[in-house]
């Protein structure tokens, strides 16, 4: 029997969609981005610059291993990556969201 994934015991599903929060803003800066939620007023920094494309690439992509992929993320930094990602779904700042259609057309081309 396999363990459990450790992102679904988190309340993080890798292979859903996910968008960043409507309220959430990123700012870009030299260190990555500044990630503002207008909603709760919570201020956070991404200090690695592949996140924010992967946060960035989320809204478009049809989960976010899929925005892992349009980020260029290599396989071995995935985990990290992931895990980064479940902390902002577990503070809000992304959330599960809805395919849109153009990422459900993407999808389906690959």
């Amino acid at each position: 029997m396999s363990s459990p994934d450790p992102d679904l015991q988190q309340g993080f599903d890798a292979h859903a969609p996910w968008r960043r929060t409507p309220s959430v803003v990123l700012r870009p800066e030299p260190f990555g981005a500044l990630v503002y939620d207008f909603g709760s007023r919570r201020l956070s920094f991404l200090k690695d610059r592949a996140l924010v494309r992967v946060v960035e690439a989320l809204d478009g992509s049809a989960s976010a291993e899929a925005a892992l992929d349009v980020a260029g993320v290599p396989e071995a930094d995935r985990p990290l990556h992931l895990a980064a990602l479940g902390a902002l779904a577990r503070s809000g700042m992304i959330s599960p969201g809805p395919l849109d259609s153009d990422a459900h057309d993407r999808a389906v081309a690959s």
